[in-house]
């Protein structure tokens, strides 16, 4: 076979463009015998790492290249005529490879139009080490030849062969293209005449020839196209697949040196990257101090003074033995580094959780304030962070606020310099639904039926529980329902071919949610950057598995919703309770235990799922360490050993312990194994194991690697027989073990995110308007959740109130436990209008009336949109106008407001002085008719997002009551199958036409919670499609089904009137009468009513007001039971079966209209 090495092929990396990941193109490499294979992605080094180590572990020699686009004239031009070309750089060593990702990231720093663009000057710079290919079509030299330009191509080439000498190639291609074929002698006739060599390449875009399809969908996918689009991006052939070296010597069997000069490059391309590990950047220590070291043993021993007002000799012990554990590490320096951000976050009052993971289990995080949890009183283990007997880097998480995390990164950048400092990339793939979906667009497959598609697509894999997105193939085994579409051929069968060889590519870069890196010196000595077009964020170009490897050490900052939550719930508070502090809270307050123990944690912080509330109604816990428990054991996994918990703590059962010397440990959790910290004591108690080499034990345990795991039970049992215990028991415990070793929870982790729960529970036990305020501030922009949220602010008798331009401020506000929407919710409304009315009211107070508000508010922010957003909603409602009089007067009134500003002669900022209020008045308002309470609410709805000072539902607020007993949003309270109501307002209609030509549709309706979709079937459309209208409110009956985790509802009957639904509740009828009136007469009147409105209700007289001596009874007839029964409560008597009724308001009426009774009602 020829010799052959491919050096232009793009991967998946090539985002869009490349159709096979790098493990297809190694395969391949390795089925063809070449002992090399080059990477050369569009702009990008993204997967160089990934590349390389698989290259090596495959035995090939890894060539890591770029297709750069290079604009000769200049990187910096950002206009229509600046044109960029294609070059192939190759690394031919580490100077090469270092030179890659300077270029690289310049590219995208700097040079970034369109395209990421380097220019002739920074090539230069960074030309050795680097073989350079004059690349495809695309090419500077094609172009120009192709031009007929010899004269510029003959300096191109000049300019390149003085930048690289030898390292200078000429590249040719055969796809086929005429433009190729045309231009071809040329490039061998200036190659020869300019003694350059030649270099055959294909242009590999994907594996295999019947790839090429597959390839042109992701060309559409990319573009946005439609295959059957005329006017779009193509390859002209299907030659860009991984050709064998036979087929490429036979294609450029003119130019042999060309096949065999790829041989040669290869041979001057030995890259070894070197991966130092992760370096530490240099902490800026203050004078004083010679070492990182002595700084971090000062401010621990400081700090231990200060969170502990007793010393004890266990405390100093401990301090003193992970001091020295971290500096015999050399950790020393992260220690301090995390230390100086977390206390710059807290200087500049930016909430920071108590502790994530588990560096929790720190003694010297927590006094040098990485932490605020006390290790010691938790019984922490420091091994389970930082263990002595394995080195690797430590890995603090730590948790921010929401909205002020950038804040803290933007601190991190300047302290140790922007170009030292970044985000880290991650790659978004083509999941099976998404490339379905994908895939059906490109072949004109409505959504509609893509999605119904989608909803047979299995979410795992029931062989094997790993898989989370089975590949395309194994769901057409799983699924008989996505085999019958694919057997229907056509179309279909070309949907599940392409998406199947599509599937897992990557689609797009995105940043990862946490992970910041920072270097010991710049970040291109150890990485290429990219840098995002449209937000300007610097991200590695690499993934986080291969960074530290690189020489980065990545640091993790999360943003953390609650204690955003906790913070605008505290100063909520504060603003009547000043001293109020969320972290000097008693941890033993017994109304929040209570409501606990009630299950009453909707909002509650890891606390809110209905299974959660259900365990914490059994448990009844008391103190923070059962909540510490619950929070590790609802998972799966322990998940099945939190009755034996509950029942153990209530005293249902004893309490059983796997060994009598592990009571001390398994005391606090009654018996029950529930942290990994259990699991590394156990080993120390029974085995003898140190703290470190029992986290071994529990990782091999964890990851369930066999053969490690077998020489961990040998050396468990025999340790443990040698401290004198039974071999058989030792078996025992190794093997009771195993399994919570793999779902025990990090205690660390348990007790920071425990602390952060009761938080939330205590202000909403304590101040539950702060809370929920602070709730719908931090779910603003999510509706469904904003929504649910709403409604538990209704449910817990917490009054909404419309915006309002005098008490509203950004966000919501509480006043007298009332909550007022914020300025800030109002679509339309942007926040620079917002402070500016804020500001004027906090500088010159409330303003007195509409026109006071036109006179002193900032025209510039407020045009008629803003304006007419702010009557909409109600912020002038204080004014005593309605809305619909302001709305019909405001053009009017602000050009009065802007002629009265004209005329007067000074500019001041006020149009009238004090003398001069009363000039406003002169303005009189053209009184109308105010909207309806509903039109009232479709404003707020359409400006708001949602109904705030009502709902239309509470129109049929009593049927809602008693019929609904299901919440939209919270799918777990949802039984399938089960015969169900709704309530709700039509969305959306969609009617559909069935296979037999029938009609039937599909609608979706909103309650006061969420939405759900419905599916309504031919016979019962029939009877409701002529009444049914968006808008309306109806009541609907059917069974529910949740399937691939979409909510519907098949509906089986219809009320037009959800009212009519309240007999579906109804069990008895009362009709109260005075014991003075209750004649015989009546009695018989009121039988004979009943007995016209017979059906299954049970119906009751109450007598009130006097005892009843004298019973009156309907006449037994013909032996049956009496017509009249007394319950315990002596004024109510049950009327015999003959007597029930059906559920009828006219029964209602009608006894209501007889003065001698009283009232009557169904129940």
């Amino acid at each position: 076979m020829t010799e052959f090495v491919h050096l232009h092929n793009h991967t998946d990396y090539s985002l869009l463009d490349g159709a096979a990941p790098i493990g297809k193109y190694i395969k391949k490499a390795k089925e063809f015998g070449m002992s090399s294979l080059a990477m050369t992605d569009h702009g990008n080094m993204f997967g160089a790492v990934k590349f390389y180590n698989e290259c090596k572990a495959n035995n090939i020699n890894p060539i890591v290249g770029t297709e750069f686009y290079i604009s000769p004239e200049g990187r910096t031009l950002r206009d229509a005529s600046s044109k960029y070309f294609h070059l192939i750089l190759l690394a031919m060593n580490d100077c090469g490879y270092h030179n890659l990702m300077e270029l690289n990231s310049i590219a995208y720093i700097e040079g970034y139009y369109y395209k990421p663009r380097i220019d002739n000057e920074t090539l230069r710079a960074h030309s050795d080490g680097l073989i350079c290919l004059s690349a495809c079509l695309a090419g500077q030299l094609p172009q120009l030849l192709l031009r007929g330009k010899l004269d510029e191509a003959q300096k191109t080439i000049d300019w390149y062969k003085q930048v690289f000498g030898d390292r200078y190639y000429i590249e040719i291609q055969d796809h086929g293209i005429a433009e190729e074929r045309q231009v071809l002698p040329l490039l061998v006739d200036m190659a020869r005449r300019n003694d350059i060599k030649l270099v055959a390449t294909n242009d590999i875009h994907y594996i295999e020839a019947s790839d090429a399809n597959a390839h042109d969908v992701l060309l559409c996918i990319g573009t946005g196209k439609k295959q059957a689009d005329e006017q779009r991006m193509r390859f002209d052939t299907q030659e860009f697949y991984f050709k064998s070296p036979d087929e490429m010597a036979a294609l450029f069997s003119d130019y042999p040196d060309s096949i065999s000069n790829t041989i040669e490059i290869a041979s001057r391309c030995n890259l070894e990257i070197k991966f130092p590990g992760p370096l530490l950047p240099r902490f800026p220590i203050p004078e004083g101090f010679d070492t990182e070291a002595n700084y971090l043993q000062h401010l621990a021993h400081e700090g231990l003074k200060h969170r502990y007002s007793e010393i004890t000799e266990v405390l100093t012990n401990r301090l003193e033995y992970e001091l020295g554990v971290i500096i015999k590490m050399h950790f020393e320096g992260y220690f301090l580094i995390v230390r100086d951000y977390i206390y710059w976050a807290k200087q500049h009052d930016i909430p920071v959780g108590p502790g994530r993971g588990s560096g929790a289990g720190s003694l010297v995080a927590y006094c040098i304030d990485i932490t605020d949890v006390e290790p010691m009183g938790y019984g922490l283990m420091f091994e389970r962070f930082l263990n002595p007997e394995r080195i690797s880097m430590p890995d603090f998480d730590i948790d921010f606020c929401f909205e002020n995390r950038s804040r803290v990164i933007d601190h991190v950048t300047e302290l140790y310099g922007r170009d030292r400092v970044s985000q880290i990339a991650t790659f978004g793939t083509l999941k099976s639904k998404a490339v379905l979906k994908d895939v059906a667009r490109v072949l004109d497959i409505p959504f509609a039926e893509s999605n119904e598609i989608c909803k047979y697509i299995p979410e795992g894999d029931p062989d094997n529980p790993k898989v989370k997105d089975p590949p395309i193939f194994r769901a057409l085994e799983l699924s008989p329902e996505l085999r019958e579409k694919q057997a229907q051929g056509g179309v279909y069968a070309e949907l599940f071919d392409v998406a199947g060889r599509l599937q897992g590519l990557n689609r797009h870069i995105s940043m990862h949610a946490a992970g910041v890196v920072i270097g010991q010196d710049v970040l291109t000595k150890y990485v290429p950057l990219y840098r995002d077009p449209k937000t300007g964020v610097v991200t590695t170009q690499y993934t986080m598995d291969v960074i530290e490897d690189c020489g980065l050490v990545k640091m993790d900052f999360l943003g953390l919703k609650t204690l955003t939550l906790i913070r605008n719930a505290e100063r909520l508070v504060q603003n009547h309770t000043p001293d109020f502090d969320i972290n000097n809270i008693s941890i033993d307050d017994p109304l929040t235990y209570r409501m606990f123990g009630e299950g009453d944690t909707t909002c509650v912080f890891q606390f809110e799922s209905p299974g959660m509330q259900k365990h914490l109604r059994a448990l009844k816990p008391t103190k923070i360490e059962e909540l510490v428990a619950m929070n590790a054991l609802y998972r799966p996994g322990p998940l099945q050993f939190i009755p034996q918990y509950i029942d153990s703590k209530n005293k249902k059962i004893p309490i059983i312990y796997p060994d009598p010397e592990l009571k001390d440990i398994l005391d606090e959790t009654y018996g029950v194994i529930v942290y990994q910290e259990q699991v590394m004591q156990v080993a120390q108690i029974i085995a003898g194991y140190s703290l470190g080499e029992a986290d071994i034990l529990r990782k091999i345990m964890g990851k369930k690697k066999v053969e490690k795991l077998a020489e961990e039970k040998v050396k468990f049992i025999d340790r443990a027989v040698k401290l004198g215990r039974d071999r058989n028991h030792a078996e025992d415990l190794f093997t009771m073990l195993e399994p919570f070793a793999g779902y025990g929870f990090n205690k660390s982790h348990s007790v920071a995110y425990a602390l952060i729960a009761y938080q939330t529970a205590y202000l909403k036990a304590h101040y539950p308007a702060e809370f929920m305020a602070a709730n719908l501030t931090n779910e603003a922009t999510n509706p469904d959740k904003f929504g649910e949220y709403l409604s538990m602010t209704r449910k817990m008798g917490i009054r909404m109130c419309p915006p309002s331009v005098n008490d509203s401020l950004k966000n919501f506000k509480v006043v007298d436990g009332k909550i007022i929407y914020g300025l800030s919710g109002i679509k339309g409304f942007g926040d620079g209008a917002s402070e500016s009315i804020i500001k004027e009211r906090e500088n010159n107070g409330p303003f007195k009336s509409f026109m006071d508000f036109l006179e002193r508010a900032d025209s510039h922010l407020l045009n008629s949109k803003a304006l007419e957003a702010l009557i909409n909603t109600g912020c002038f409602d204080f004014t005593g106008d309605n809305r619909k009089t302001l709305l019909f007067n405001y053009p009017d009134a602000v050009k009065f407001v802007k002629e009265e500003r004209e005329s007067k002669e000074s500019g001041q900022m006020s149009l009238f002085g004090d003398d001069d209020e009363e000039s406003l008045t002169q303005f009189e308002m053209i009184v109308q008719e105010d909207y309806s309470f509903m039109e009232k609410l479709e404003m707020e709805k359409n400006l708001l997002g949602f109904y705030v000072s009502g709902h239309p539902l509470q129109t049929y607020q009593e049927a809602w009551d008693r019929c609904v007993h299901i919440n939209l949003a919270d799918q777990s309270t949802i039984k399938e199958n089960k015969v169900t109501n709704i309530i709700g307002m039509v969305r959306e209609i969609k009617e559909l036409t069935t296979k037999r030509n029938t009609k039937m549709a599909k609608i979706t309706v909103s309650d006061f919670n969420g939405t759900a979709d419905l599916t309504v079937f031919t016979d019962v459309w029939e009877n409701m499609s002529q009444v049914i209208e968006v808008d309306g409110i109806y009541g609907f009956q059917g069974k529910f089904s949740l399937f691939r985790d979409q909510l519907s509802m098949t509906v089986d009957k219809f009320y037009r009137d959800p009212n009519e639904m309240l007999k579906l509740s109804m069990h008895d009828f009362y009709i109260e009468i005075s014991k003075k009136l209750c004649t015989k007469k009546l009695l018989n009147e009121i039988s004979d009513l009943l007995i016209r409105h017979d059906g299954p209700l049970a119906s009751h007289i109450v007598l009130v007001d006097e005892e009843l001596d004298d019973r009156q009874d309907f006449p037994e007839e013909d032996g049956q039971e009496p017509a009249m029964k007394c319950l315990e409560n002596k004024k109510t008597f049950a009327l015999s079966s003959n007597f029930s009724v059906r559920y009828d308001m006219s029964l209602v009426d009608e006894l209501n209209n007889n003065e001698t009774v009283r009232r009557a009602w169904f129940e």
